[in-house]
């Protein structure tokens, strides 16, 4: 694999594709007011070949958001909306009879999942059976029915909707398929000037058209790209004394003895380094810095850590700690 600082061709192709994701940030701004953060972020695990987890309330554009993005990037995409008697064959697909000149026999009808951009709409409002239909989807990019396995095609990316989860008729995710997601992302309601925005283009213009800037190929060749981005030994040093700070071992500082049930797994250190490596590409540069490792953590260790109910009577979340295991994590690598 030739490195992204060797090649002009490589690098020309990098700087061509980097050029077009900002035209893709500028398409999706036509309809979606403020949010820069959130935008961010929900590129840099798409760029990256990952699933992510959107939490808001209801009616703050979760939804519009993963739509304008299918339809920019030009990708096959499916909605599924997720209700509690939805069954997993309504994901995955079943097998049906087929009856051909008098001849039965079984043939496999594909699901909403065979899709490169699928969109899990309001996924904690399904029951756990089959939310954990997703499980060997998002983790291996296959399907398994009836001891026959399908891969699904590259780009696969599930960008899950959810309510917070104290609303009613709702069902908290296995923490085995939070894990699989690379970033939680919360959608926090508009700034005053941006609601006034959204308020005066929605209700006086039809909705915006917007125009295909990249292609699926495209975002294959920027996750394949990404991976040869350069990550110094301290980083990764750094990286994984932070994900072990996470956890309330015996060494521990105590507020995270009492607050934290279990620490991030190793799927934390990866989604922080593999997002940083994107942040770093997509600002044209050929290796991670710390910044670029500081901005993805948070998102990559929201949804893995398990709070203990200390934590949920005294309203800290990972948010509050994060802080402190960035501390022990710079003095244990610097030791």
């Amino acid at each position: 694999m030739t490195e992204i600082s060797d090649g002009n061709a490589l690098k020309a192709r990098a700087s061509e594709l980097v050029d077009r994701t900002r035209v893709l940030r500028q398409e999706i701004a036509k309809s979606i007011v403020g949010q820069e953060e959130l935008i961010e972020h929900l590129l840099l695990a798409v760029f990256a070949g990952g699933h992510v987890l959107i939490e808001g309330l209801p009616g703050l554009g979760k939804t519009l958001l993963v739509k304008t993005l299918a339809e920019c990037t030009g990708l096959e995409s499916s909605r599924i909306q997720f209700t509690p008697d939805l069954m997993p064959a309504d994901v995955t697909g079943t097998r049906v009879i087929e009856d051909h000149e008098g001849n039965r026999a079984f043939r496999f009808q594909k699901g909403p999942i065979f899709s490169n951009l699928v969109l899990a709409d309001e996924i904690n409002r399904a029951t756990p059976k089959t939310q954990s239909a997703l499980l060997e989807a998002m983790q291996e990019a296959s399907v398994t029915v009836a001891n026959s396995t399908f891969e699904l095609a590259r780009p696969f990316s599930v960008i899950a909707t959810q309510n917070p989860i104290e609303l009613e008729g709702t069902y908290p995710l296995p923490e085995a398929q939070l894990d699989r997601f690379l970033f939680k992302l919360e959608v926090q309601i508009s700034s005053e000037d941006d609601l006034v925005k959204i308020l005066g283009s929605t209700t006086s213009t039809p909705p915006p058209t917007h125009h295909e800037v990249l292609s699926g190929n495209d975002l294959i060749e920027i996750q394949d790209i990404a991976r040869q981005i350069l990550c110094g030994e301290h980083l990764l040093r750094y990286v994984a004394a932070l994900v072990l700070a996470s956890h309330p071992n015996p060494g521990s500082d105590p507020q995270t003895q009492r607050l934290v049930r279990f620490g991030a797994s190793p799927r934390a250190g990866q989604a922080i380094i593999l997002t940083a490596k994107v942040r770093a590409l997509l600002d044209g540069r050929p290796c991670v810095s710390r910044e670029d490792v500081d901005a993805t953590t948070l998102p990559s260790l929201l949804h893995r850590v398990v709070l203990s109910f200390e934590a949920d009577a005294e309203g800290v979340g990972v948010r509050e700690l994060l802080a402190g295991w960035r501390q022990a994590a710079d003095q244990a690598s610097q030791d």
